[in-house]
């Protein structure tokens, strides 16, 4: 079961009137993916959507896999939906099926159609029928064989699922009306001839079922309730109702809402393929993509990404959400639930001169400053130390709060240090500060009292591990990539979206489970990779600590 958060819409206003009148009794809604690529965050919208229904409801949710497509699919993609869904939190239990399950039947429904004159064979190529089809604003003209007699049209369909016909030499088409404003319903193609080996029906079928054919019988089959796709199809729900009207079966109901669209991002899933075959990315779970496996590979949580679907809602009305809310979502997730550790990664070295250079300590940290229950661990400490570029600064104001020539700073759990000497490369890059410590500070605490006025992040230098840490960054340099018809939306893609350095960190971090995440402390959020060993280690940069500032 997910994590609850409550939601309500106009939806669910729909189910409750529903609930109340009798017209339903259960509440049945279903997840239908194509398994021709992976999820992206929009997907997560109609997953929470759908999922989440269900589960306020007590109902039912299915996950049914829309395999009517053979050529674009693949059971890699099976997989990954299904890892997908389950991080999120969701559970379809028994209830997963397949719309090529459900051929035969398809089979027979079109089979219905044509006995009523309600479907025919046309051997007009889509762009032939074109010129039938008309414009919306003007009525379309009846195609050749329209009239064809049923017992022709049954022989010819046979023919087709016999193979007796070429790859589009003709399809089968219901016979609405030509006329109509809708240019959905001026005789839409419902089967095509396609030879392709299906990953499930190998190759008993050479026809294949059109989508807005397949996807309301296999709803009806399964006894779906509350139908919910997003607003493109609501131009398509006059004919998701006339099939079902026509076949007589059961009457599901479909409902239409709007995407979920971020800034900087794109969300098409033919883009996204363009990036993986191109090489722009390392793959679909690359830590830019907006794809589900790409952002949990980075460190988004699934909670900060369904308190972002909730935040957007379920409208009619189409809107983009900013990138900043999304990342603002995640970084409080992560504040609230990550563990803490010490990684320094831009290094600069102190040394402590006064202290025993033969001598190793241990000193007990917080693994989460407000969660007593995460415990404490314990870091090495010895006479050299690694620590942040960006925390030494010559001639330092008063304001800044790190070493300066002369200035105490306190050790993060370990001693106060003040630095007395810097020394520089010959291009005047600093390369380690010359420092002494007080013995009588440890911990971090002056027995007299005095003040310190800052407190920085270290690693031992004798126990560091190096790490690879890959720095990324938004994928795109522009908040809207495919704003500018006259421009590819990968002429926008942000050169510095990734940098790998080598990072210094703490030695228990080695044995870091892949996927978990962390506060490295004072520098970002930062998650383990796939690829991390306590050989090899490797950790991905989910955020900074803190947003940007806008340019």
């Amino acid at each position: 079961m997910s994590e609850e958060i409550k939601t309500t819409n106009f939806i669910h206003d729909i189910i409750d009137a529903d609930l109340a009148s009798g017209k339903r009794t259960e509440i049945v809604t279903r997840f239908p993916p194509e398994p021709n690529g992976y999820l992206h965050i929009g997907h997560a919208k109609a997953i929470t959507l759908d999922f989440g229904t269900a589960e306020k409801y007590n109902g039912k949710c299915h996950l049914r896999f829309d395999d009517t497509n053979p050529e674009a699919e693949d059971d890699e993609y099976v997989k990954a939906i299904q890892e997908d869904i389950a991080w999120l939190g969701y559970n379809w239990g028994d209830h997963i099926y397949w719309a090529s399950n459900y051929f035969d039947t398809m089979y027979e429904y079109a089979v219905r159609l044509i006995k009523k004159g309600k479907a025919y064979v046309c051997d007009l190529s889509s762009e032939e029928f074109k010129d039938y089809r008309g414009a919306p604003t003007e009525p379309g003209k009846e195609p050749p064989g329209r009239e064809r007699s049923v017992e022709e049209n049954l022989e010819l369909f046979e023919k087709m699922k016999d193979g007796g016909f070429e790859d589009g030499a003709c399809v089968l088409r219901a016979r609405i009306d030509m006329t109509s404003p809708n240019l959905h319903l001026r005789d839409p193609a419902i089967y095509r001839i396609k030879r392709a080996h299906h990953h499930n029906t190998g190759d008993k079928w050479c026809i294949y079922p059109m989508y807005d054919f397949a996807h309301c019988i296999e709803d009806s089959i399964e006894g779906v309730t509350h139908s919910m796709c997003t607003l493109e199809f609501a131009v398509h729900r006059p004919l998701y109702d006339w099939i079902l009207a026509e076949l007589e079966i059961f009457q599901s109901q479909q409902y239409e809402f709007s995407k979920l669209n971020l800034t900087y991002v794109v969300l098409s899933k033919r883009r996204l393929l363009e990036l993986v075959n191109e090489g722009r990315v390392s793959g679909w779970d690359d830590p830019r993509m907006p794809t589900l496996c790409g952002m949990r590979r980075r460190g988004f949580t699934a909670n900060a990404i369904k308190k972002l679907c909730a935040i957007v809602g379920c409208t009619k009305f189409e809107g983009i959400t900013e990138i900043e809310q999304f990342e603002s979502l995640i970084r409080d997730d992560l504040n609230e639930n990550s563990l803490r550790a010490m990684g320094v990664v831009d290094p600069i070295k102190v040394v402590i001169e006064n202290y025993p250079d033969d001598l190793t300590e241990e000193f007990e940290v917080a693994n989460h400053p407000q969660k007593e229950e995460e415990g404490k661990r314990t870091v090495p400490f010895s006479r050299e130390l690694w620590i942040e570029r960006t925390d030494y600064m010559d001639d330092a104001p008063n304001k800044f709060k790190g070493f300066t020539i002369g200035r105490e700073v306190r050790i993060r759990g370990a001693y106060l240090v003040t630095c007395n000497a810097v020394e520089k490369d010959a291009d005047g890059n600093v390369i380690s500060l010359s420092c002494t410590y007080d013995p009588e500070t440890k911990g971090g605490n002056a027995p007299d009292g005095r003040k310190v006025r800052s407190t920085i992040h270290w690693v031992s230098a004798k126990h560091a591990i190096d790490a690879e840490v890959r720095l990324y960054d938004r994928l795109y340099t522009v908040e809207n990539p495919l704003g500018d018809k006259e421009k590819d939306f990968k002429d926008f893609i942000n050169p510095d979206s990734l940098e790998v350095i080598t990072a210094k960190l703490e030695p228990g971090l080695a044995n870091a489970e892949p996927g978990t995440r962390y506060q490295f402390e004072r520098v970002g959020y930062f998650c383990a990779d796939k690829e991390h060993t306590p050989e090899k280690p490797v950790f991905n940069r989910t955020l900074t600590l803190r947003a940007p500032r806008k340019k």
